[in-house]
């Protein structure tokens, strides 16, 4: 199932049905049952696509001759491998949705002592790898991963994590980003991407103002894997550009482009769990910037509008909709929406 189609699953009570899950023990071909609206197709789209790729959605889905369905994922065919530290700290387990690059049930093992030192379960999706769609696929993988041991579980809601290595990296940037309701921060283990490239778009507003609020990003990649660290360093850079500044990197020593090392893995946890706030008259002097510029871009597309060039008001309007996203809904909604008229 993709975008399309219809809903195969059926919302249940969260089960381990092909093995059980005991503290200190690792599962795999873990199978759960229960949904999560945040999954959802429009859910998704919402949050994931920039406001016109998700207002055009409907239309170009109409026609296909099909209808959106309302998960993309039959979940009672999924298998996932799920963690579960020997000891429960006080206040609940902290969980890191961890998304693979690969499409078997590897898993770190070296990671088993820092998981069980910090009481984090680890859970991640089998057949999510990079081969697989992000937005019809891994990204609510993830999400209903996070979803169902939420349910099992006593699970810190101030230390839920997404994280994930190269390609599954990136896709961990991009939840943690549009889902800052969900998870508090992010460990992008070797990749990531620049905010505001349709790669990944800034998400509505309110989600955004949160993710710079409440979200930590720890960047961790091996010293000689030399392509990443370069993409690295644009990402670190916009993430400062777009008022993101709980950031935090570490590199491996005589390392390339390798999942953490169980040092590495507890250094991010550190990083996570501090939970800084960002100083409010730097946010609200960078916001302001931003708004200020977005301001100028849509005088722009207004001006282009009353001389009667449309085909320019309307390259200008998918530049902005591509480089500002949410932050420039729903005017770039409405501006469409007077172009197509």
């Amino acid at each position: 199932m993709g975008w399309t189609g219809s809903l195969s699953g059926v919302v249940g009570v969260a089960c381990i049905c092909a093995s059980s899950v005991w503290a200190g023990t690792l599962s795999t071909d873990v199978v759960f049952t229960d949904y999560t609206p945040l999954s959802s197709n429009l859910e998704l789209a919402r949050r994931l696509l920039t406001p016109l790729e998700s207002a055009r959605l409907p239309e170009l889905v109409a026609k296909t001759g099909k209808r959106l369905s309302d998960q993309p994922i039959d979940i009672a065919q999924e298998k996932f491998v799920v963690y579960v530290p020997t000891t429960k700290p006080t206040q609940g387990y902290g969980l890191l949705v961890f998304v693979p690059p690969w499409d078997s049930d590897k898993f770190p093992s070296e990671w088993t002592t820092v998981l069980d030192q910090y009481g984090v379960i680890y859970v991640a999706a089998e057949n999510s790898g990079n081969d697989a769609n992000p937005i019809a696929r891994r990204e609510p993988l993830a999400l209903l991963a996070e979803a169902n041991i939420v349910k099992r579980y006593s699970v810190d809601p101030a230390r839920i994590y997404v994280g994930g290595f190269s390609g599954g990296s990136r896709i961990a940037m991009h939840l943690a980003l549009s889902y800052p309701d969900v998870f508090r921060g992010a460990f992008l283990n070797s990749g990531s991407d620049p905010i505001g490239a349709r790669v990944a778009p800034v998400p509505p507003r309110d989600l955004f103002y949160r993710f710079q609020e409440s979200s930590t990003v720890a960047f961790v990649t091996g010293e000689d894997d030399t392509l990443v660290l370069a993409t690295d360093r644009v990402s670190r850079h916009a993430m400062r550009d777009w008022c993101v500044f709980n950031v935090e990197n570490r590199e491996m020593s005589g390392t390339g482009h390798s999942t953490a090392d169980s040092a590495s893995l507890s250094w991010a946890f550190d990083v996570l769990d501090k939970k800084e706030q960002p100083r409010a008259g730097e946010l609200a002097q960078c916001r302001g910037g931003i708004d200020a510029e977005l301001a100028d871009k849509f005088r722009e597309v207004d001006s282009l509008i009353a001389s009667g060039d449309r085909t320019q008001a309307k390259a200008r309007l998918d530049d902005i909709d591509s480089h500002y996203g949410g932050l420039a809904a729903p005017k770039s909604v409405e501006l469409e929406t007077t172009l197509e008229k």
